[in-house]
């Protein structure tokens, strides 16, 4: 499946490689000849496509490895980082291509008017770029690729700027002589956007910016609509490229079994599975009570665990003719308290009462309630 999804990226890249490649070195050199600056810049543009193009192919092929032992939940982020990187470079190629052309702003006097091959070219470009931008999207969609997606808009950035640069070259050619300068600034402006909002969007998600609220407000939606739920208090999301993982904390009816609970934590992950087909990773913990707001308290005044428990009921016991082991308790954590559900033969003495057992441990700080149920 992986690989499978690696080769398509790898094929649609390729193929706008040699497009960028063409089309880029046509409009260097016909934009020389043709003297017009901005058919130059937006032919640096394409070129800097075969940069982002590279890193593609090789982030795609790290990116859409399976976990391993140092990279249990995958390797997803390599998509970031070099969507990161790629953000990067297109700011640094309009900031280059918007200080030139200001430079020539300046002496607008000297500048030459482009010819009509120069038109021919950009028209090409837009044509090109355009049907590459669409190929590219729908494969991104289909192997849910964000750097895809990035690599698009690239694409689509060279046909945005193109219909800038054939306009401006057509008002150059009117009679307008610096409108060709400024339409090669405003391509320049349009990188930048383009590449500052890959860096953002890529930050956010290197810093675990949780999922908008409305997709996540459908989940806790989701997660409550079964009737075993009592509650949803804590539902944490983030994103590694095209996965999302999830922490959700169920709160569910305290005196149920350990294997109910996880039962219902099961159904609760698979509910948000058929929603959304983007959820990688699920890791639910089944609580008996909202602890949202409670802290954990230092080590030495936790609650006692079942080993400790049995002792100290021994020890309390000890003058009484009861005789119970482990499996004969049932312990309930709740409010910062122990409940104690005990199970008893019935051939214990009459005499030995429910009273008599919560009389002789009543001063035991954790104890919550004892209740004790005779059995044959």
């Amino acid at each position: 499946m992986l690989q499978d999804q690696e080769k398509e990226a790898h094929k649609v890249t390729l193929i706008g490689a040699v497009l960028d490649t063409v089309l880029g070195v046509a409009k260097i050199i016909v934009g020389w000849l043709s003297n017009s600056h901005a058919l130059i810049a937006d032919g640096i543009h394409s070129l800097s496509d075969l940069l982002t193009d590279a890193l593609v192919i090789v982030v795609t092929h790290y990116g859409r490895q399976k976990p391993d032992q140092e990279h249990p939940y995958g390797h997803a982020r390599y998509e970031t980082m070099g969507t990161l990187v790629l953000g990067s470079l297109l700011i640094a190629v309009a900031g280059a291509i918007s200080y030139d052309s200001l430079i020539r702003l300046w002496e607008a006097e000297n500048l030459a008017v482009p010819g009509w091959p120069a038109l021919v070219v950009a028209a090409l470009s837009i044509l090109g770029k355009e049907w590459i931008y669409h190929y590219t999207m729908r494969v991104a969609h289909k192997i849910k690729s964000k750097l895809l997606v990035a690599n698009a808009w690239h694409s689509r950035s060279d046909a945005l700027s193109s219909i800038v640069v054939f306009i401006g070259i057509a008002g150059t050619m009117s009679g307008v002589q610096w409108l060709d300068q400024i339409a090669a600034l405003i391509v320049g402006l349009m990188v930048a956007h383009i590449g500052w909002k890959l860096v953002s969007d890529s930050m956010k998600e290197l810093v675990d910016t949780a999922l908008p609220e409305k997709e996540t407000h459908d989940m806790l939606e989701q997660a409550k609509s079964l009737d075993s739920v009592r509650s949803i208090h804590s539902l944490r999301t983030r994103r590694m490229g095209s996965q999302v993982f999830l922490d959700i904390h169920v709160e569910v009816n305290p005196r149920i079994s350990v294997s109910e609970g996880h039962q219902i934590g099961v159904q609760v992950e698979q509910i948000i599975r058929d929603k959304h087909s983007d959820v990688e990773d699920i890791t639910v913990h089944i609580d008996a009570e909202d602890d949202s707001d409670k802290s954990l308290p230092p080590l030495e005044d936790l609650l006692p665990l079942r080993e400790d428990i049995i002792q100290r009921l021994q020890y309390c016991w000890r003058a009484l003719p009861i005789d119970f082991h482990s499996n004969q308790l049932v312990l309930h954590y709740l409010n910062n308290r122990i409940d104690i559900d005990l199970y008893i033969a019935e051939s214990l003495p009459k005499t030995v009462s429910e009273a008599i057992l919560k009389q002789q441990i009543e001063g035991e700080a954790w104890l919550g309630q004892l209740r004790v149920w005779r059995r044959a």
